[in-house]
């Protein structure tokens, strides 16, 4: 086909739009020798960005970037597929992130086996349409299989059970969706629709009539979610995407330090609801209690079995968002972390995060599966009433085949290769909190659970200041504050400066829950789960952190200075 040229030439010769050429772009090339020459040269450019030296961001500007792609013309006529490739290459490729190097460890996006580009291309190649069975024969079954193998790791049910309903077209063990922002929208969405089920001929159910009729009808005032300020920000979108509001979504404090719900806070809030009832004359309908295994800040598991009690006593529906944390149980000893996380009637997590497949694929599972005909639909032309497709169970429609790659890395990797990426990570976990604890310069502001670490640097001499003034919290409130605002300050600075030096990469956050509370403290935030990341090499980082953060605080003070040495002759 003209179109895969591969010379190294760029082609000047100007492709004519005909109806025969556009054919040719929808079917395989004459030659599999020719479109294994076209992969061959589409697998090099991919090989050589991740095989070229230098930092982890290229040094292009944003601006740089904008002047790249500022064409507000849609082009009209075709372009060698070559060309457009060299163009990629040229424009996106080398100015992409470069998030498996193995000193990348900011994000929870990391390194993901080369095997997922082959599988990827499978699944682009198939393009399969998961809404439908017509559309996705073999690898409905393939969804419900894998769906089964998470479903089983979350809630262990028996051997009989499993049997029964791994292919049972009739009921949804869970939903395989785009993110975890849908997947926790779609647990919401089930706990709205069972609080205000169809009361007879009175009342059509909460999908039919909406939350306005459902809160009249059953004599309630409002309609609320309970979670921690750890919390997903997806929580308090599907509270506005559900009629709840932002302000329907109430954020639980969370125990210093440790970043877990704090229990006593949280009952607090529910008998302030109930008093605020009784002055209102009507109740409030607490729809959803959220327990998170795994916070995305800093990586800590909420009491999901108290959690689970709480819920069980209100008769509301428990959700765990264990989009982070839901993937180690696959590691040893994660059971006991998560400790009540089987009792949860919904579980969320992410395939892209801990199962280490490419973004982005977030799960949901059932554990009552009969709960799963609450979000039964069906349409006329599609998902028919009495089908068999899974997209009668699902919020969403179109679907891609996003699970082919971690049912393929199940199988690949196997639970025991799991078991070895997270001891290496749990590894590193450790590693890296005990450089911070035993380095004079540095200060650790979480307890490490799930590969996350909150830290920061802090100046010798104003750590001194900070220690004493901490002595007597409430009378030296406002220098610790000020202090602090300082820190966070360098701190501030140190993360763009590590970010401009490009040899290394965490991100960055403000906490409330330090032991320095209310104040938010900006903290650095590394995730020690690239499998490619060795020890010696967080030592680096530190290292590279520290001169960093010596020369910040030392052009600070002689800026200041110098300020203040102008006012004096002024």
């Amino acid at each position: 086909m003209e179109s895969l040229k591969l010379d190294s030439t760029k082609s000047d010769k100007r492709i004519e739009s005909t109806p025969e050429y556009m054919r040719k772009l929808f079917i395989m090339p004459d030659s599999s020798d020719r479109f294994v020459e076209f992969g061959v040269h589409l697998i090099d450019l991919i090989h050589d960005f991740f095989k070229e030296k230098g930092g982890i961001h290229s040094s292009i500007s944003m601006k740089e970037l904008a002047e790249i792609f500022k064409n507000i013309e849609m082009p009209s006529h075709p372009k060698l597929i070559k060309d457009v490739l060299d163009e990629i290459k040229n424009n996106i490729i080398n100015h992409s992130v470069k998030v498996a190097n193995p000193y990348y460890i900011g994000h929870m996006t990391s390194a993901v086996p080369y095997f997922m580009i082959l599988l990827e291309m499978i699944a682009v190649s198939l393009n399969q349409n998961q809404v439908k069975i017509e559309s996705a024969k073999a690898s409905s079954f393939v969804e419900r299989e894998f769906l089964c193998w998470i479903h089983r790791l979350i809630y262990n049910n028996t051997s009989e059970f499993y049997e029964k309903n791994i292919q049972n077209h009739k009921i949804a063990l869970g939903n395989i969706t785009s993110d975890g922002t849908i997947a926790n929208l779609t647990a919401l969405t089930m706990a709205m629709v069972k609080a205000f089920p169809p009361d007879g001929n009175a009342f059509r159910g909460l999908r039919v009539e909406g939350l306005s009729k459902a809160l009249k009808h059953y004599g309630y005032r409002q309609a609320l979610f309970f979670v921690s300020k750890r919390g997903h920000y997806s929580i308090c979108k599907a509270g506005a995407l559900l009629g709840l509001g932002e302000s329907g979504v109430i954020r639980v404090p969370v125990y210093q330090y440790i970043n877990r719900i704090d229990i006593s806070k949280l009952l607090s809030l529910i008998e302030k609801t109930k008093k605020e009832d009784k002055i209102a004359g009507m109740p409030s309908k607490i729809v959803a209690l959220v327990g998170i295994a795994g916070t995305t800040e800093t990586g800590n598991i909420d009491n999901l079995d108290a959690l689970s009690k709480i819920a069980s006593e209100l008769g509301t529906h428990f959700h765990v968002d264990a989009a982070w944390g839901g993937g180690a149980l696959l590691m040893d000893g994660a059971r006991d972390m998560m400790e009540g996380i089987e009792k949860a009637d919904t579980v969320s997590l992410d395939a892209h995060k801990l199962l280490y497949a490419p973004n982005s694929m977030g799960i949901c599972l059932f554990k009552d599966v009969k709960d799963s005909k609450w979000l039964y639909h069906t349409s006329n032309y599609i998902i028919r009433e009495g089908s068999v497709d899974q997209g009668r169970f699902t919020l969403e429609g179109s679907r891609p085949f996003s699970c082919l790659k971690p049912w393929a890395a199940i199988k690949i990797i196997g639970r025991h290769g799991y078991k070895l990426i997270f001891d290496h990570a749990r590894d590193l976990q450790r590693i890296f909190a005990d450089l911070i604890e035993r380095d004079k310069l540095f200060e650790i502001l979480n307890k490490p659970e799930l590969f996350i670490i909150n830290y920061r640097f802090v100046p010798q001499e104003l750590k001194k200041m900070l220690d004493e003034m901490m002595t007597d919290p409430r009378k030296n409130s406002d220098q610790i504050t000020l202090i602090n605002n300082v820190i966070n300050t360098v701190n501030i600075e140190l993360h763009k400066t590590i970010r401009e030096h490009d040899m290394s990469f965490v991100s960055r956050t403000r906490l409330e829950s330090t032991r320095y509370a209310p104040r938010k403290v900006v903290v650095l935030r590394a995730i020690t789960i690239n499998p490619n990341t060795e020890r010696y090499m967080l030592k680096q980082i530190l290292n590279e952190h520290r001169s960093m953060g010596v020369k910040i605080w030392h052009d600070m003070k002689r800026s200041c200075a110098s300020y203040q040495k102008s006012l004096n002759k002024n």
